[in-house]
């Protein structure tokens, strides 16, 4: 079995010292790549560090909503120049939320939209961040025509009806530890309905933990425990959703087999 948890945040603080334990750790679970995600200057710096460092991690660059008011003239010129780098597979994580407002959401729009023209022009999918928005981010995301670069609903916390309303922009559903929860029911159905050429698996560690590690600290190795949940309610094997999960990635990030 080979899993890639396609968002994971090796370079977070809690994590980064202690990285290449995490990453011996996912391989015994059948964890053998991931995608490091940045959300502002020094974080994107670190996940590029982090895929340079080790051959089956690749970064993922971009702004959080919650960083949207850094974004300035030199972070931008900065970003474009990190996507020429060969590891960098994506822009992100980017998007909108609306939970806590910690930045106005003209300026968390502003700076959503202005990431995903990066990406188109740069040739690369987008990694999002959706929480509480559902609505604005569909919107944003129709608007921009994201069928020809495609993109990634991180950790999707929707039901069934909005998984295929993205699904039909081009975009796909990546499922985190939420959908291994045991009163997820939205999102259960969803993993259950999506097509199965249209779903990432990811860990967001060191968040979110799946079952039956909930509200403890979430590693990339975790990522089996969302293939096994959604697994069971496909009524398939854990090995057919990694293997579709895997290639699902790949192809989305450019990246060739091995």
């Amino acid at each position: 079995m080979k899993i890639f948890d396609s968002h994971t945040h090796l370079n977070d603080a809690i994590l980064y010292p202690d990285a290449q334990q995490y990453i011996e750790h996912a391989r015994k679970l059948g964890v053998v790549k991931m995608a490091i995600v940045g959300s502002d200057a020094k974080l994107n710096r670190l996940a590029i560090q982090l895929a340079h460092q080790y051959d089956n991690l690749y970064a993922i660059v971009g702004y959080h909503p919650e960083e949207a008011n850094s974004f300035d003239a030199a972070a931008e010129n900065e970003l474009i120049d990190q996507l020429n780098d060969p590891k960098v597979v994506a822009v992100g994580e980017i998007g909108l939320d609306y939970h806590q407002n910690v930045v106005k959401q003209s300026v968390q729009k502003r700076v959503f939209k202005r990431q995903i023209e990066i990406a188109k022009d740069a040739g690369l999918p987008i990694s999002v961040h959706n929480r509480d928005a559902f609505e604005d981010t569909y919107d944003i995301l129709k608007s921009a025509d994201v069928s020809k670069t495609h993109g990634i609903l991180h950790s999707f916390n929707g039901d069934a009806q909005w998984a295929r309303k993205f699904v039909d922009l081009g975009m796909l559903i990546s499922f985190s530890g939420v959908a291994s929860f045991k009163k997820t029911y939205e999102v259960h159905a969803a993993a259950e309905q999506t097509p199965l050429d249209k779903i990432l698996v990811e860990t967001d560690a060191p968040y979110l933990a799946p079952e039956p590690y909930r509200g403890k600290q979430n590693e990339p190795g975790y990522t089996l425990y969302t293939v096994e949940a959604i697994a069971r309610y496909r009524d398939t094997t854990p090995d057919v959703i990694a293997d579709a999960t895997y290639q699902n990635t790949l192809r989305l990030f450019g990246i060739e087999a091995s």
